[in-house]
């Protein structure tokens, strides 16, 4: 089943035929090539006629001898000569392609060319594309199926709270959806491996492969926890292992480019300066997580935090986290000149608990809205602070 994913096709319409590149970027077998295919189909139904409509996916063998720009526009030269009007160009991964962006640049200053390109590297604007076409293309961030869009592929209508603990072992990933059981974490596991042999190993020319899992591996048994790449060194040091701190980082580095985790930086609330080091991470999908190392009951409220940061990403806030004294905010959230607060628990289970959350927000005087997100049921909402239930917050029931 192939659902619509009408949260990015409803971002891009508005700049269809308008003179700038769109850009879809995440991680590999995230959902990009559907939802290319995905505008195409919306081009046909508005009267595009579908030989102006070039697609490339580079990672299919029919595309596989085209390894060069001059290959690539000769390619595309042979399928529109004789075409008039716009032609509609498509690009699937492009980052296979070396030099690539001199002939995207190419196509656009020809000004007949409405141009889509998706990749999985998450510095694919950068260096001189970015400088070429600054403030000409769009950007947008494709993630793994949120719950929502989890629920609607399943067509599920009930019962979401039992649904969402699925969610939180199988994860987002659209390509393992089609499996269930140990053949979806066999398909799941191949994924990451595939992920980390062709976006990490082989573009940053990785020797050794064992100690690039055992960082990653600390990631993840560390997610939603503040850690710098001392911490990872010190640990490997226990083990006899010899690798220094900027190699660490350089690694950590590689995992974010390829879209598999984030990087959240800390903010002073007071001074309102970015915190060096001591940074927190987390996974584009918790089902790698799962096949990699498993949850379990005592990481929860972590594993949680892990789904509402995903969340809050796909709503289009840039995040920090928020150091105020001695305590610590989870997300400050910010998006054009709006600023909200956001703490995660699993429960609030006790009085100890309950104070302990609404204390840290408390502690923050300005008016901005301040939200603490759990499990559970009933709202616990006071002194301004809206306690939000977790799955509500996912199926967007809630003014976040």
């Amino acid at each position: 089943m192939i659902i619509k994913r009408t949260e990015y096709i409803d971002k891009i319409k508005p700049f269809i035929n308008k003179p700038i590149i769109k850009v879809l970027i995440g991680p590999r077998r995230s959902g990009k090539s559907t939802i290319l295919k995905q505008i195409i189909d919306y081009l046909i139904e508005e009267g595009i006629k579908e030989e102006n409509i070039i697609w490339i996916n580079f990672e299919l063998s029919d595309y596989f001898e085209i390894d060069d720009i001059n290959k690539l526009e000769n390619f595309i030269s042979d399928k529109t000569k004789n075409l008039e009007g716009e032609i509609y160009l498509f690009f699937d991964e492009i980052q296979a392609i070396p030099k690539w962006e001199k002939l995207i640049n190419s196509y656009f200053a020809k000004g007949n060319h409405d141009i889509y390109i998706t990749g999985s590297n998450s510095k694919l604007l950068s260096g001189e594309f970015a400088t070429y076409l600054s403030g000409r293309y769009l950007e947008l961030n494709v993630y793994p199926f949120s719950f929502k869009e989890y629920i609607t592929y399943y067509n599920i209508s009930n019962d979401f709270k039992t649904h969402f603990y699925n969610y939180l072992e199988n994860g987002g990933m659209p390509s393992t959806f089609d499996y269930e059981g140990d053949n979806r974490k066999v398909v799941l596991m191949d994924l990451y491996n595939s992920i980390v042999l062709k976006d990490i190993v082989q573009r940053n020319n990785i020797k050794n492969v064992d100690l690039l899992d055992r960082i990653m591996r600390f990631v993840m048994y560390n997610i939603s926890q503040t850690f710098s790449a001392n911490k990872i060194y010190n640990r490997l040091k226990q083990d006899m292992v010899n690798l220094s701190v900027n190699t660490i980082y350089n690694y950590l580095k590689y995992f974010e480019n390829a879209c598999l985790i984030y990087q959240v930086k800390r903010e002073n609330l007071e001074s309102k300066k970015i915190l060096k080091h001591e940074e927190k991470y987390y996974l584009c999908d918790l089902g790698f997580r799962q096949v990699m190392i498993g949850h379990n009951q005592r990481d929860i409220t972590r594993v949680i935090e892990n789904i509402v940061y995903i969340e809050l990403l796909r709503k289009g806030y840039n995040i920090n986290i928020g150091k105020f004294g001695d305590l610590e905010i989870d997300f400050v959230c910010k998006k054009q000149s709006n600023i909200i607060y956001v703490q995660v628990s699993y429960l609030l289970a006790s009085d100890e608990t309950i104070e302990r959350e609404f204390a840290l927000l408390n502690k923050i005087k300005d008016n901005y809205p301040k939200y603490i997100i759990t499990m559970d049921d009933a709202d616990m909402s006071n002194n301004g602070i809206k306690h939000l239930n977790l799955v509500d917050f996912l199926l967007g029931n809630s003014d976040i």
